[in-house]
């Protein structure tokens, strides 16, 4: 009894440290930052943290923010990447990294993203600010609220490039979130994955533009975000990359050096590509069932995902079921396209790990009087058949 006592000790000791030992090697992956975080993009799963919903100064990596509400106006039609941008006084006259422009120089929108995305220009951002808000001031609301709707607690704008001043912060969690937003706009990373380029091409004042990000010409996948340096925030950065179809999101604020900074980025992303893969188990256009609809003008209707369904998971071998609910008795039409009609549990090795709802797959009215008599009929005569 006391040898099997001491064996189950000893194995019990090994598995403690080989745990301590993992996750020591965890902790590690940022030991320089203040803060830092690691994130799959398409499902959220946090793989790596660290002090992440501390609030620091966040410097340039603002821009995200900025860049997102610009793609938002995009994408709306309010803004259209040809449309020309005059900067003012104000814009001007930022401080920081800039491009240089003048009091009444005019570029276009899709210049001045390039001007913020690779070159990380203040004077860009506040141009473009005044340009969607009217002034900085009301377009810094329009951040703010942003943040509210985003659902981030621990963020506040002061302005729409990254000056540091004492009601600007963020946390690297939330600085997650907000590029996560941002990736879903796939336009913006043909600026923010781009190293070098040029504004005011072949003119006496040509700029030339090159990555504050330098990750995105040594780390293969790389192709953004944004860096952030002033000397209350410490050298910051938001990356994301993507290899074998996983999206990896990291973020560190504070550290002592870009070296630094780069290279416990390269660590996370490392670490997280080799040992996690996405799970992609059912798309939005997969039909998971079928369903009658009563009273519905059309009397059956597939049933999806409302999202794609995403799963991430170690490399090493997991068992992933999905388990299916549906609210089928509860089908009448009216129904709409969003329209909640159950649920899918995942399951990944029998813990639950992701639960995304289920609607119709299109938009049923109501059957008239005169079709539903009919119908009615029809069923009474193939009942009695």
């Amino acid at each position: 009894m006391k040898k099997i006592m001491f064996s189950f000790i000893c194995l019990f000791m090994l598995i403690s440290f080989a745990y301590a030992e993992d996750k020591d090697k965890n902790s590690e992956l940022a030991k320089e930052a203040k803060s830092a975080i690691m994130v799959e993009a398409s499902t959220g799963s946090v793989i790596y943290e660290k002090n992440s919903h501390e609030e620091l100064p966040m410097a340039s990596m603002t821009k995200i923010m900025t860049m997102l509400i610009i793609m938002e106006n995009i994408d709306n039609g309010t803004l259209k990447l040809t449309d020309e941008v005059a900067a003012s006084e104000h814009a001007s006259s930022m401080g920081g990294s800039q491009i240089f422009l003048e009091p009444g120089e005019k570029m276009t929108v899709e210049e001045m993203l390039k001007g913020i995305a690779i070159g990380s220009g203040n004077d860009a951002a506040v141009a473009m600010a005044e340009k969607i808000g009217g002034t900085e001031e009301d377009f810094v609301k329009l951040m703010n609220e942003k943040a509210l709707e985003l659902g981030l607690k621990n963020t506040h704008f002061d302005n729409a490039c990254g000056l540091d001043s004492d009601n600007h912060y963020s946390s690297s969690y939330d600085m997650a979130i907000m590029a996560r937003e941002l990736v879903k706009h796939k336009k913006v990373l043909e600026y923010t994955g781009t190293y070098e380029d040029y504004l005011r091409k072949n003119s006496d004042n040509s700029f030339w533009l090159v990555n504050t990000n330098k990750l995105v010409r040594f780390y293969q996948g790389v192709d953004g975000l944004k860096t952030g340096y002033t000397n209350k925030a410490g050298y910051c950065i938001t990356t994301t990359a993507l290899k074998d179809g996983m999206r990896l999101i990291t973020v560190v604020m504070g550290e002592p050096s870009s070296t630094i900074r780069n290279k416990e980025t390269t660590t996370m992303l490392d670490y997280g590509f080799n040992l996690y893969k996405v799970n992609k188990l059912i798309s939005t256009d997969t039909v998971v069932n079928r369903s009658f609809v009563k009273y519905g003008e059309e009397e059956i209707v597939n049933i999806i995902p409302i999202t794609d369904i995403n799963v991430l998971s170690l490399k090493s071998d997991s068992d992933i079921k999905p388990e299916y609910k549906y609210n089928i008795k509860n089908i009448k039409a009216p129904v709409k396209m969003g329209d909640i009609v159950g649920n899918v549990d995942i399951y990944e090795n029998n813990t639950k790990v992701n639960s995304v709802e289920l609607t119709v797959e299109e938009d049923i009215d109501k059957v008239n009087i005169i079709k539903a008599i009919i119908r009615e009929f029809r069923d009474l005569v193939m009942g009695k058949l």
